[in-house]
């Protein structure tokens, strides 16, 4: 599988290739067996928070929370008072974050791993992210990490922006909407793509980065901001117009009503 995606990604793309040859084997190995609501569990904890930190705080979340140092389950979640939690080092936003999450588990919007893979990636983004606190991006990173979906994306995620930079020689940092498009053609080994593109910057902080021949141009996307000033300035103009065209008919309306007076 790993010498497919290389073929393809290498042949659609030379920089790609470029960055693969550099970074060598593809060795992303999803962790197939974390449950939904645990992988989404940690991700609030990692929110805004090194590893060593959110790491610490897991841990006495689950000797607290847990039975007997397991993972705890939704509805420990639930029935644990806010002083424990508080205790293991969440804030009260993660708090109500967990809490949402425990309570849409046990729903069944969050499900278990076996209805999740019968899903798409777009019905997953979109039944996750019901949950409070848990993003797009976030679900992309389970949908790589945990589910071992392999055309993923993540064009927000600041790592492959970057990196994306860094190996097709742009001076600023791509437009999300035009990494997707660009992306296109990595298609349908699309979270391999974003992997190297993080193995990029490593490579680039090792010096070892191959230089592009000439800067990438990214496809031109047609900016929703840009389009809806020109609509405001069309219905500015319009109201301008309307306006004159009010003072123009004055005179005539006074004059209208002189005669009819004088008649």
């Amino acid at each position: 599988m790993s010498k497919r995606i290389i073929k393809h990604l290498s042949t659609a793309d030379l920089v790609m290739g470029g960055v693969i040859q550099a970074a060598g084997a593809y060795t992303l190995k999803a962790d197939i067996e974390c449950s939904p609501f645990r992988a989404l569990a940690r991700a609030i904890a990692h929110q805004q928070l090194n590893g060593t930190a959110a790491n610490t705080i897991l841990t006495r979340f689950i000797n607290t929370v847990g039975t007997i140092g397991e993972f705890p389950t939704p509805q420990q979640v639930l029935d644990a008072p806010e002083p424990t939690l508080r205790a293991a080092g969440f804030s009260f936003a993660k708090i109500a974050s967990l809490r949402d999450l425990a309570a849409k588990t046990l729903e069944g919007v969050v499900p278990a791993r076996d209805t999740l893979h019968a899903l798409g990636n777009d019905e997953i983004i979109e039944r996750l992210t019901q949950v409070r606190g848990i993003g797009q991006w976030t679900v992309e990173m389970m949908l790589m990490f945990q589910l071992d979906r392999p055309d993923v994306l993540p064009v927000d995620d600041f790592g492959v922006r970057n990196g994306f930079r860094l190996a097709y020689g742009l001076r600023k940092m791509p437009a999300p909407k035009a990494l997707a498009a660009f992306g296109e053609r990595w298609s349908p080994y699309r979270t391999a793509a974003a992997w190297y593109l993080w193995r990029a910057v490593e490579l680039h902080r090792a010096g070892t980065l191959p230089v592009p021949e000439e800067p990438t141009k990214l496809p031109r996307i047609r900016r929703a901001r840009r389009a809806v000033k020109r609509l405001k300035k069309k219905v500015r103009a319009k109201r301008a117009n309307v306006r004159k065209r009010a003072v123009r008919a004055r005179p005539k309306r006074k004059r209208a009503a002189r005669r009819a007076a004088k008649a």
